[in-house]
């Protein structure tokens, strides 16, 4: 019988397992090979390796893509293969780190971008009163939102193999007097600890509980929010807006318009 806890690679598992499952081994090689290849004058080219990285995580069952991308790790062997599963040198690393708030308005320009990127401030709101810490209790709609980024510009990554901590390619120098907003807007993704819980539940196998949104925010005034309620009003995500929300960016113009 093997043991609960197992010592072994899970991020090394995972990808075997996905070699062994022909549509995520088939959307895996796709993007392997635009993200690798070399041209004479660049590494890679980064939008096939975008596109690519896209048509996998949408057409991949999340038991394989999630696999690979939140296993759950003891060793910096395991945590790096974790942070190598986008290729990052193409798909997510360049030669200089832009400002976030000028990567941000990049993804507004478009629409892929600008919509997932909206998903991802709706679905990982963190929440410090709730079961979860999401404000939604649902981890599957964070990670799903959180994935979605992954091939946009806003593409986001570990950004070492030490934590959970994720990040866009990006950093806060050279803001001037919007250095707080930029700041808040990087520590959405690096100090999320509704994301954080979200992956690490996943790469545990403890998320059941709160795989679906069916516990309300625990709340000592009588406006409790639910999940539930969120879904069915849609007050959050009616136009794809980033909620205005005590925890979130500054950045509530970010819409999706035809």
């Amino acid at each position: 019988v093997e043991p609960v806890l197992s010592k072994g690679n899970n991020c090394l598992d995972a990808a075997k397992a996905c070699n062994l499952n022909d549509t995520c081994k088939r959307f895996r090689s796709a993007y392997i090979t635009p993200c690798t290849s070399s041209t004479s004058n660049e590494i890679c080219n980064k939008r096939k390796c975008h596109k690519a990285l896209r048509l996998f995580f949408d057409k991949v069952p999340p038991k394989h893509s999630y696999g690979m991308l939140f296993c759950s790790c003891r060793d910096v062997a395991c945590t790096e293969r974790r942070r190598q599963t986008i290729v990052p040198v193409c798909s997510y690393e360049d030669r200089e780190k832009p400002n976030c708030l000028n990567l941000q308005e990049s993804c507004k320009k478009n629409y892929i971008c600008r919509s997932r990127l909206a998903d991802f401030f709706t679905n990982c709101q963190p929440e410090s009163r709730s079961v979860s810490s999401c404000l939604k209790e649902n981890y599957a709609d964070c990670l799903l939102a959180y994935s979605g980024l992954i091939g946009t510009v806003m593409t986001p990554n570990y950004i070492d193999s030490s934590s959970l901590s994720v990040a866009p390619w990006c950093d806060c120098s050279n803001s001037g007097n919007d250095i707080d907003e930029c700041l808040k807007f990087l520590n959405f993704f690096q100090d999320n600890i509704c994301l954080k819980n979200a992956i690490q539940a996943f790469g545990n196998g403890t998320d059941v509980n709160v795989w679906q949104p069916i516990l309300p925010v625990q709340t000592t005034t009588a406006t409790t929010t639910t999940a539930s309620r969120l879904k069915n009003t849609g007050s959050e995500t009616t136009n794809n807006e980033i909620p205005s929300h005590n925890d979130s960016p500054a950045c509530a113009n970010l819409q999706v318009r035809e």
